[in-house]
C-alpha cells in the first residue's frame, strides 16, 4: 500500500514538472486544454500561450484559408478577410484546444481544434460557415469532418464569403 502511494505522488510530481508539450505524443488522443491566443499569423494559424507558461504555434484542424503570403507569391482572394476574422474572433481570448490524433505538422505546429470560449461552435466551424475557409482533410485528424463537409456545402451554396468573392473559389 505504502509502495502504491509513493509511486502514485512520484508520477504527479513528474507530470507537474514536465510541461504539457512534452507529455503528448505525436499520435492518439489528447486532452483538451485551455490557452490563451496572443497572436493570429493567418486564418488557421495562431500562437496561444500555454497553460503552464511558453507560447506554441497552433493550426487549425480541419481547414484551409486563403494564404496571405507564401513564397513571395502574391496573397490569395479571401486571405485577409479570413484572417481579420479570426483576430476579431479569437485574439486575446482564451480558448480551449484539443489536440488531434497526430498532434505534430511537418512544421512542428500543434495541430487542434480550436473552440473560443464562450462560443457554441468551434473556431473551423465558424470560419466554413462564413465562407472564410474551405474544408481540408488529413488523415489521422479526420474526426470532424462529414460536419464540416456539410457546413462548407452550405456556405458554397449560399454564396457566402470567398464562394462569391473569389473567381474559381
Amino acid at each position: 500500500m505504502l509502495r502504491v502511494a509513493l509511486v502514485l505522488t512520484v508520477v504527479v510530481a513528474l507530470l507537474a514538472v514536465v510541461p504539457l508539450r512534452d507529455r503528448m505524443r505525436s499520435h492518439g488522443p489528447a486532452v483538451p486544454f485551455d490557452a490563451q491566443v496572443v497572436a493570429v499569423l493567418d486564418g488557421d494559424t495562431v500562437i496561444v500561450r500555454m497553460p503552464q507558461g511558453g507560447e506554441e504555434r497552433v493550426r487549425l484542424i480541419g481547414v484551409d484559408t486563403p494564404e496571405i503570403s507564401h513564397d513571395g507569391k502574391p496573397r490569395q482572394c479571401y486571405s485577409l478577410r479570413a484572417t481579420s476574422f479570426v483576430r476579431r474572433t479569437a485574439l486575446q481570448r482564451h480558448v480551449e484546444l484539443t489536440p488531434g490524433r497526430e498532434h505534430r505538422d511537418r512544421y512542428r505546429r500543434l495541430l487542434a481544434y480550436v473552440r473560443v470560449a464562450g462560443a457554441t461552435a468551434d473556431l473551423e466551424e465558424q470560419l466554413l460557415r462564413g465562407g472564410f475557409a474551405r474544408t481540408l482533410e488529413i488523415a489521422p485528424n479526420i474526426d470532424r469532418a462529414i460536419r464540416y463537409r456539410a457546413v462548407e456545402q452550405a456556405a458554397q451554396t449560399a454564396g457566402r464569403g470567398l464562394w462569391s468573392a473569389c473567381p474559381r473559389a
